[in-house]
């Protein structure tokens, strides 16, 4: 399994109140952006991006539907996702943001303590397997399939190779 800058199921209730607020304010503006959709207004407003493919794959009606489904469902994924672990020894790799990267929509003294949390509890999922490890991907944001795309081929080719290892050995220890 490989996690990329993954949710932890209790983050919501570790957030600091700057950022529960930017949660509960990201929630009524995605139900909002979903309202404007049909209509173009997003578009009209120029928040879709100038990219025509980006704004053609973001900015539709089931795009904008599927991510207020996201937020709605997060609680109840935390539960859920809570409720499956630990993996034993299962090959993990938890790719993590840079921390010195701040969110920009929070004020930076709320971003440094935002960070020092995340930077907890991803260090915490690696925990959920004997064979968890975690890689920082120097120089990303949240996003470290689009900042850092060889760090995430990196880790799977890792998490595939010491899975493979992993069922040779034991398929040895069947033999004998």
């Amino acid at each position: 399994m490989v996690l990329v800058d993954s949710a932890h199921p209790d983050q919501l209730n570790r957030f600091p109140p700057a950022v529960k607020k930017m949660w509960d304010d990201q929630i009524r503006g995605a139900e909002f952006f979903e309202l404007e959709i049909p209509f173009g207004i997003p578009r009209l407003r120029r928040i879709c991006g100038s990219d025509p493919l980006e704004a053609a794959l973001n900015c539709t009606f089931h795009s904008a539907r599927a991510w207020v489904a996201e937020f709605k469902a997060f609680r109840e994924n935390g539960m859920q996702t809570r409720a499956t672990g630990p993996f034993v020894d299962l090959p993990l790799a938890v790719l993590s943001h840079d921390p010195e990267k701040l969110l920009p929509e929070l004020p930076a003294d709320a971003g440094k303590v935002f960070n020092k949390l995340w930077e907890e509890m991803q260090e915490e999922l690696t925990h959920l397997s004997t064979h968890g490890v975690q890689k920082i991907a120097k120089d990303s944001s949240h996003y470290i399939q689009l900042d850092r795309p060889d760090l995430v081929i990196e880790g799977v080719r890792n998490v595939v190779d010491e899975a493979r290892r992993s069922s040779s050995s034991n398929k040895d220890d069947r033999e004998h």
